[in-house]
């Protein structure tokens, strides 16, 4: 069942969604090398109950840290290391919170130091995706015209999108329906209507998009060893349009 919102519940919803936002904002002054992601996950552990938020990862389905902290071939749901970042690497920070009730949901992709040529098009790719995908989160679109575009983009440079990690639907619940993959068919899929709230978070690969996941059950790798990126936002459909709830400017 897709729960509709209201105009005055998605204004409820940007409490949360902005403390996701505020949290990314201070990660950034923090990435560096010799930084390590335990330091980075303290960091907003602390910012979150600073805002009147709450975490709400670590111990969700036996997850243990309050942010994922995704390395490089990591493309999701990695955990919060003691070992420091190094120069040349790539983190993705993905961070959920609850506030009044109601949740937000980001993903950033951050450079450490001085990357390569190669990563930082990577990132640069994705996050391109991200936004043509939100461009068409409007009401009466379908599904299939956010996938789609965000497919066509990648894959236009080279690059594959995972298909075994979904986005969702959020709200009162972190995942809430629809769950869809980034790739699909323009003019296909759901219906968009008001008042759908979704996550867009398209997590694109250098190589192929297949994933595995490690002995820890959480922490998923491209099969091949290369680069990810990610870039996440939770997004309202509204008769205005887009409207980005986790918007970090």
């Amino acid at each position: 069942m897709i729960v509709l919102k209201s105009k005055e519940e998605i204004e409820q919803m940007k409490l949360a969604s902005q403390i996701v936002a505020d949290c990314h904002r201070e990660i950034a002054k923090m990435v560096k090398p010799g930084i390590t992601t335990i330091e980075i996950n303290e960091m907003v552990t602390a910012h979150i109950t600073k805002l009147g938020g709450k975490q709400f990862t670590k111990g969700y389905h036996g997850f243990p840290a309050e942010t994922c902290a995704s390395v490089n071939d990591v493309v999701a749901h990695g955990f919060p290391s003691s070992t420091p970042l190094r120069n040349g690497d790539i983190v993705k920070m993905d961070l959920v919170v609850e506030a009044n009730g109601w949740f937000g949901d980001s993903a950033w992709c951050y450079a450490v130091g001085e990357i390569s040529a190669e990563a930082a098009r990577l990132m640069q790719v994705t996050k391109e995706c991200l936004y043509l995908g939100i461009e068409q989160a409007v009401p009466g679109n379908r599904l299939g015209d956010i996938t789609s575009v965000i497919q066509k983009h990648a894959e236009s440079h080279g690059y594959a999108v995972v298909r075994d990690l979904l986005a969702h639907g959020i709200g009162r619940s972190l995942h809430e329906e629809p769950n869809f993959e980034h790739v699909g068919r323009a003019g296909k899929g759901l219906l968009l209507k008001e008042g759908m709230v979704l996550t867009i978070e398209p997590m694109i690969n250098e190589g192929t998009y297949r994933i595995k996941i490690d002995q820890d059950g959480w922490t998923a790798r491209t099969a091949d060893g290369k680069l990810s990126a990610q870039y996440e936002h939770t997004v309202a459909i509204t008769a205005e349009g887009p409207l980005v709830l986790t918007a970090q400017s």
